[in-house]
């Protein structure tokens, strides 16, 4: 089965009308990551087959959630800060499945990777991308009413390197596999004033393991 017809079918899978032009967009940014990851080792994933399955939709499973809560708050264009983003993931995706409503900004402390995410955002085309080559802790920028990361920390050290960039009424989403029990009892004792209010099951197409996103905020 060819890349573009194993996109479609994920995408109807998951719920996602993308046009012709975001998924041929989709592929081209998997056709540059694995040009980059020939020289900077961006992912470990080379085969075109299981990037698309193992990168594209993995992080594409959690957009139709992350715009669900969107449009709970009111429905306007939302700036996300993407932690820890290596090669864009799950970033550069969502920046290319979500332009109206979402803009992205993707923070990595190595320099190649912030350096191929602004790569990304000027070869596609991509206005609401940009990268940042930053400790996130040490990150200078307005607060985010969504943070979100992948493959990333564990809970607590995620809320403990982002809090200062967390706005008002926002919440931190967190993409990981199992249910991580023993994480959530780690950062309510780390951080009692954190909740978790949702963990959501994903289901990946043509990924058969356990997938969910941890959906966190400050209590009031």
């Amino acid at each position: 089965m060819t890349l573009p017809t194993q996109l479609q079918q994920g995408l109807d899978a998951l719920g996602l009308p993308l046009s012709a032009a975001q998924q041929v967009l989709l592929l081209d940014y998997l056709a540059l990551l694995a040009k980059w990851t020939k020289v900077y080792n961006l992912t470990a994933v080379r085969e075109p087959d299981s990037m698309l399955k193992l990168h594209l939709l993995d992080s594409l499973a959690a957009l139709p959630p992350l715009l669900r809560h969107i449009q709970s708050q009111q429905g306007q264009p939302t700036r996300v800060l993407d932690v820890g983003s290596g090669g864009g993931l799950p970033g550069a995706a969502f920046a290319i499945a979500a332009p109206e409503q979402l803009k992205i900004t993707c923070v990595d402390t190595v320099e190649k990777k912030a350096r191929f995410i602004g790569q990304v955002a000027a070869e596609l085309g991509l206005k609401n991308l940009r990268g940042e080559h930053a400790r996130v802790e040490a990150l200078q920028a307005e607060p985010f009413p969504v943070i979100t990361s992948r493959a990333f920390a564990s809970l607590a050290d995620f809320v403990s390197l982002t809090r200062q960039l967390l706005a008002p009424g926002g919440v931190w989403m967190a993409l990981k596999g199992q249910h991580p029990a023993d994480e959530i009892a780690a950062l309510q004792s780390a951080h009692p004033d954190v909740e978790v209010f949702h963990v959501e099951p994903l289901e990946v197409p043509g990924v058969d393991a356990q997938r969910c996103l941890v959906w966190m905020r400050p209590k009031n």
